[in-house]
């Protein structure tokens, strides 16, 4: 499958799936404003979830230019957002909602969500082992690599760093805008009980702050296990 799949193939699909879900996102905005809310905004649904982040990578990717920073971006999407877009489905009551529209999107996201951080892996896979894959356009080529520039996934501290620089971003939002209404981005809103499955029984033992701790710091762990599998991949790749 990953031998099917060129890089210019790749970044157009993911283009496009940052561009669906930021038209989507923006429709689902409107109406849970002017059809659920009855003309009155919800701050619940602040487009600045941990899920909501491959909508801005993903429309923001072309403008990088250095590969370092796009390594980065795939190397986030590939881990943290493929991480969250799986985890979402062991509990599924936060994906509904009154309209049914708006939960077939919140479905859709999710799995779009996963098969952005699969094709996000493959595209690393690709930059770092050399293939032959089919194209998307009969005029593209793929760039000959050498041993030279090849190279395992970006380092996991530097994904990390961006997951960290999000969750600040997101607390920094949880409080100025806490006083104007319910919000809790990223779920670690100190204000809010984790409700999180699993987490919720540590925040009952232990206090909603060492709940939120917990939380983040299992997620860094989940998405290193993911970095690690694709690392495994491209030595596979590499050695056969």
């Amino acid at each position: 499958m990953i031998k099917k799949f060129s890089l210019h193939c790749i970044e157009k699909v993911l283009f496009f799936i940052g561009i669906f879900l930021l038209t989507s996102e923006i429709l689902k905005q409107l109406l849970l404003t002017f059809v659920v809310n009855n003309g009155h905004y919800n701050l619940w649904y602040f487009p600045f979830q941990f899920c909501s982040l491959p909508m801005y990578l993903l429309v923001l990717y072309p403008f990088f230019h250095t590969e370092p920073a796009r390594n980065t971006i795939l190397g986030f999407l590939s881990t943290y957002n493929l991480l969250g877009g799986i985890a979402v489905f062991f509990d599924t009551s936060g994906m509904h909602y009154p309209l049914l529209i708006l939960t077939v999107h919140s479905y859709l996201w999710h799995i779009l969500l996963i098969v952005t951080g699969i094709l996000s892996g493959i595209f690393l896979v690709q930059k770092s082992v050399p293939m032959t894959p089919l194209s998307c356009s009969k005029n593209i080529k793929r760039q000959p690599t050498d041993a030279s520039s090849r190279r395992l996934l970006p380092y996991f501290s530097r994904i990390t760093l961006l997951y960290i620089l999000f969750a600040l971003i997101a607390e920094y939002l949880n409080h100025i805008l806490d006083p104007f209404g319910e919000i809790n981005l990223f779920y670690i809103n100190p204000d809010y009980r984790m409700e999180q499955i699993f987490f919720v029984k540590i925040g009952e033992l232990y206090g909603n702050n060492s709940a939120i701790l917990v939380y983040i710091l299992a997620t860094i762990s989940g998405a290193g296990i993911l970095y690690g599998a694709w690392n495994l991949m491209i030595r596979f790749y590499s050695s056969h």
